[in-house]
């Protein structure tokens, strides 16, 4: 199997053995991303709302890399601090997709990477 490395100064630098994405098998597995600003590498925080967006601008950016979009999300996986933050992550994930939603799994977690509230994965299909 070839694999292909993407990465983007545009999104956070891994901080630790792994990579931003990885495509493979016809496929773009981007790694969760936080709300970190690239830009300064400050953690967004105090407003779920702009922690998700922060997130979702991180994942736009490794997919803009790879030359693709929301529309080839084909799964998401969110994992957030509380699940009593749903709705409003729900409401800014599904703001960046025009419909035919990927499949998605929410789930709380005791703990996330420098305390965040929000984290989001996602797999994207490049034959789309």
């Amino acid at each position: 199997m070839h694999k292909q490395i993407i990465n983007t100064t545009n999104a956070p630098a891994p901080i630790g053995p792994y990579n931003q994405s990885v495509k493979a098998a016809g496929l773009l597995f981007i790694s969760g991303q936080i709300p970190i600003n690239p830009a300064d590498g400050l953690l967004v925080s105090g407003d779920i709302k702009a922690e998700t967006h922060q997130s979702m601008q991180n994942i736009a950016a490794i997919l803009a890399e790879a030359k693709l979009s929301f529309d080839h999300v084909v799964k998401t996986t969110i994992f957030l601090s509380d699940m009593a933050l749903f709705t409003d992550v729900n409401e800014v994930y599904g703001s960046y997709f025009k419909g035919d939603y990927p499949a998605r799994e929410t789930v709380a977690v005791k703990g996330l990477p420098k305390g965040v509230n929000v984290e989001i994965s996602m797999i994207a299909s490049i034959e789309i």
